[in-house]
């Protein structure tokens, strides 16, 4: 049976998921032309529809080009990029692509929310959060540091110790929050003493700070982020469509 689920990922995902994975590593390199659609469509036993879809999500992430009349080719750049137009689990996305990935849980407690962060989560003032710091590594490279927090009535400090070091989204999925859209604000930020020691990296070094709040399927606000990348490891990305035809 497909998945089509709102916690499983769809066809097409999969399939650019796999693409993903053979750009990365190797089979397709930078330059190369993908192979025909119904080579692809064989190998991954889908339709042309199915196989566009995921192709048009490759552009999007900018893994792939198409040129008029010759075919879809793998671009240069990054091999780690987080298109900000999907919202997914840096976890599944880094393993998916073959990178060795792990977090490190610096802390996880349960404190009073801040005045912005109660809300962002709607919460009644003077409540109480989890508050979970961690950083995300890549093939041994600190990449984001991460602060996130979550309601009480969903997570535990204690008793979720574990499922800290995992996927939160997947957490949250369990607890019957699927995470259904995210509201997003990008900063350029400097690396100060402190963040560069987390990140590994020179303190005045130019990072990009991420605010976001994630809201479950019945639009509740179920998880507030604030993340620092490092560029140099895990580029951050947007496919901006249109404006196409202007009439005048």
């Amino acid at each position: 049976m497909l998945p089509t689920t709102r916690n499983r990922p769809l066809l097409p995902d999969v399939i650019r998921s796999e693409l993903r994975r053979a750009i990365v590593e190797g089979e397709f390199p930078p330059g190369s032309k993908l192979p025909n659609e119904d080579t692809l469509c064989s190998r991954f036993g889908v339709s042309r529809i199915t196989l566009r879809e995921a192709v048009r999500g490759l552009i999007e992430d900018g893994y792939v080009i198409r040129r008029q009349g010759a075919g879809t080719f793998v671009t240069q750049g990054p091999t780690l990029r987080n298109s900000l137009d999907t919202n997914f689990s840096y976890t599944e996305y880094l393993e998916s692509i073959g990178v060795r990935a792990s977090k490190e849980v610096l802390e996880a407690r349960r404190i009073p929310a801040s005045e912005a962060v109660a809300e962002d989560l709607n919460l009644a003032a003077g409540a109480e959060v989890v508050e979970v710091r961690r950083v995300r590594i890549a093939d041994g490279k600190p990449a984001i540091y991460s602060i996130d927090s979550l309601p009480v009535d969903i997570v535990d400090a204690k008793k979720d110790a574990k499922a800290f070091s995992t996927s939160l989204y997947r957490l949250l999925a369990e607890r019957g929050h699927v995470v259904d859209h995210a509201r997003t604000v990008i900063l350029p930020v400097i690396a100060d003493i402190a963040l560069g020691k987390l990140l590994q990296v020179e303190a005045g070094t130019p990072l990009q700070h991420l605010k976001q709040i994630d809201f479950d399927t019945g639009g509740r606000p179920v998880m507030r982020s604030l993340e620092w990348h490092v560029p140099s490891v895990i580029e951050l990305r947007v496919y901006r469509r249109g404006p196409g035809p202007i009439a005048g």
